[in-house]
């Protein structure tokens, strides 16, 4: 809550305590930057990496105090001769006010990891590394009373990209002007001042170790330098910023939710959204068919054929979409199914060290480090392309790939090495059969994502939990991704995980998403709002609040666009939290909550179920004008009350800007009044029919 005391953490101007005693045996690399927040106790704008560590078999060696130095605008490097007998070169790079650290050694062969530490201070609040908010089960991320949000303090965080909510990036800023991006893809573990508080820890594996060192004066300056390091992002087609619809499973049904027989020529459920939406208003300008789509069970994934049963006249359909300024995206995965599995087991293709789980699920993987193997997987995918598919869901790269024992990949990398690796991998290889079908026209979004994925796709939050703690994950994770260089993010409106389909729910990530790059709507158990499982099965309330956000989002495309190439071109991302933008004001560091999305436009979704009211922080330097009420404009540098019944997200515009979000509440009673009104489902599926039939009849 804003009204209690909180921390001194204002950017650049951090009160330190003294750390008593030497903070670690051994040598003590002394970083020195103006950009570094300074203490009243005259240790200066100073970073301090202690504990400098190199691990094999026989256990744990600090390297000795010889290799000290300090270091401001000099590189410097020194070597030491360790009583194992091996050369330890310690070697720093300074570019500007950002520094380079190497650690290696002669022989390197048995070293199994690396680390070190860097001093703390009792006020400095952390952020970055992944989008789950705690480490650990996915689930704990939403678990029930959660108060853990976006500062990573008192945590400690394995670097190893864990299902499902996966993507991740070896990068963290502090409050007190610097930066962390460790290189490379070894696992590793990031200890924010939980064993010591006095420290922050940082180990990884590998014979070998590098990290960056970026110090700036404001976290913005931290956060673009990293994505155009690790980068820079992938930049979208502009329809990806249109609203999506999409489906878990979709089957061929006779009948419509209404019982209005189906007689049009396509799966029955796709028309029945498309034809729904339509008739509503809402925009869709991508329509998503999850697993299963092609023969084969239990995973409907055989030789990237599509199952005519499922889904009749495929290739007329992705056309009928077109028309309609809809693009086609499927979910794929990096494995093989039906002869292209017996096929790939017999050429060696698959990954090594992975074993088949009972029920077949993710296997065999593909060893994308073999050419061969990743061209015959390629051309699986190239068959989709064919068809006129525009995107894929990139799933399960990051689930149940082996990542323990002395197997290697076909390049002769350890499998340890490549877990981390392969989500980009993986990506990459789609990435490239895409751009040779369709050029930059494309959209590839995995769920898993880890150093070198940016450049190449979107992203998801995964299977997320649809409860109000699973919208607060989502809203966190958006932030979080944003900071770590992945800035086109959406997550599964309403949830994936503990399906409840709940109103206040649903209705409040409708919201949310409508203020992502990506507003993806479902929702799971093969639904919709018009037949969801409880009641009222026929949810007015939330046909509205869709189509109040679906059309707000197709509003503000271009306004996305602009601030994708932004992300693109600078490294800024879209959705940029408080900090970012007010580093010096203690309530952007706490009201986690809200979030500019873009230069002009802030929102701060509410999560939990019953409330009507938020506390928001406006930026300071600017007049904000409140949304829902366009007579209210409040000066920044301010926390303010307002009300917001379910449909309102608050929302507010900054004052001189051009965006126009047009009369939100007349736009309400609009859609309100629409969705009381259940469409034709016989007339649109009879003009649908015809329509096919003239087609096929060369009318």
């Amino acid at each position: 809550m804003l009204g209690v005391a909180i921390a001194c953490f204002l950017f650049g101007s951090i009160h330190a305590q003294q750390i008593a005693g030497s903070a670690e045996r051994g040598g003590v690399l002394t970083l020195r930057s103006h950009s570094l927040a300074s203490g009243p106790l005259g240790e200066g704008r100073t970073l301090s990496l202690a504990g400098l560590f190199y691990e094999t078999a026989n256990g744990r060696v600090t390297l000795p105090a010889t290799l000290s130095a300090i270091i401001d605008s000099k590189s410097w490097s020194s070597e030491s001769k360790m009583t194992d007998g091996r050369t330890i070169k310690v070697s720093v790079n300074t570019y500007g006010k950002n520094f380079s650290l190497q650690l290696q050694a002669q022989p390197d062969s048995d070293i199994t990891k690396w680390g070190l530490t860097i001093d703390a201070r009792s006020d400095e609040y952390y952020t970055g590394l992944m989008e789950r908010v705690v480490d650990g089960p996915q689930a704990a991320s939403w678990a029930t009373g959660i108060t853990k949000a976006m500062d990573l303090r008192g945590q400690k965080i394995e670097m190893i990209v864990k299902p499902t909510t996966s993507i991740y990036a070896p990068f963290y800023l502090s409050s007190r002007g610097y930066a962390v991006f460790v290189k490379g893809t070894w696992p590793g573990l990031f200890d924010f001042a939980a064993a010591n508080p006095n420290r922050v820890k940082i180990e990884f594996e590998g014979p070998s170790f590098e990290m960056k060192v970026y110090t700036a004066s404001d976290p913005a300056t931290l956060v673009r330098t990293h994505a155009l390091d690790a980068g820079p992002p992938f930049m979208p087609p502009k329809w990806m910023f249109t609203p999506w619809r999409w489906r878990d499973e979709h089957t061929q049904r006779p009948k419509y939710y209404d019982g209005t027989p189906v007689t049009a020529p396509f799966n029955s459920e796709v028309m029945e959204d498309v034809l729904l939406m339509k008739a509503y208003g809402i925009p869709n300008g991508v329509y998503w068919i999850d697993r299963p789509w092609g023969p084969g069970l239990p995973w409907g994934y055989d030789d990237f054929e599509i199952d005519e049963k499922r889904l009749p006249h495929f290739a007329e359909m992705v056309k009928w979409l077109e028309g309609l300024n809809s693009k086609t995206l499927l979910w794929i995965a990096p494995f093989f199914q039906g002869q292209m599995e017996k096929q790939a087991l017999a050429k060696g293709y698959a990954l090594a060290g992975q074993r088949r789980p009972a029920n077949g699920n993710n296997y065999p993987m593909v060893d994308l480090s073999n050419p061969a193997a990743k061209a015959y997987w390629q051309d699986g995918v190239a068959k989709l392309l064919k068809l006129g598919v525009a995107a894929f869901k990139l799933d399960r790269g990051e689930e149940d790939i082996p990542d323990n024992g002395p197997f290697k990949l076909f390049d002769g990398r350890s499998i340890r090495e490549n877990r981390n690796a392969y989500v980009a991998m993986y990506l990459k290889a789609t990435y490239n059969i895409a751009s040779k079908f369709r050029g930059h026209d494309f959209v590839l979004m995995p769920r898993g994502a880890y150093t070198g994925s940016s450049p190449y796709g979107v992203f998801w939050g995964g299977d997320i939990g649809g409860t109000q703690e699973g919208l607060r994950a989502s809203i966190i994770a958006v932030q979080r991704s944003a900071l770590m260089g992945y800035p086109n993010w959406g997550s599964d409106t309403c949830g994936y995980n503990q399906q409840l389909l709940e109103q206040e729910v649903c209705g409040r990530w409708l919201g949310f998403s409508a203020f992502t790059p990506i507003m993806e709507v479902g929702p799971t158990r093969n639904v919709a709002f018009w037949n969801l499982p409880r009641e009222p099965s026929y949810d007015t309330e939330l046909i509205a609040i869709w189509r109040l956000y679906a059309r707000l989002h197709q509003r503000l495309i271009d306004y996305s666009y602009k601030y994708a190439q932004e992300a693109t071109k600078t490294g800024m991302p879209i959705v940029r939290p408080l900090f970012l933008v007010d580093p010096k004001s203690s309530a952007a560091w706490v009201n986690w909550w809200t979030y500019l999305y873009g230069q002009d436009i802030l929102v701060s979704p509410i999560w939990e179920k019953g409330k009507r009211t938020q506390q928001v922080y406006l930026p300071s330097g600017d007049r904000w004008r409140d949304a829902w009420k366009p007579d209210k404009i409040y000066p920044g540098g301010q926390t303010i009350t307002v009300n917001a019944e379910l449909h309102q997200i608050p929302l507010f515009v900054r004052v001189g800007s051009s965006v126009k979000l047009g009369d939100l509440n007349q736009e309400w009673q609009e859609s309100r009044a629409i969705a009381a009104q259940k469409p034709d489902l016989k007339t649109l599926d009879a003009e649908l029919r015809a329509w096919f039939e003239n087609r096929k009849n060369g009318m």
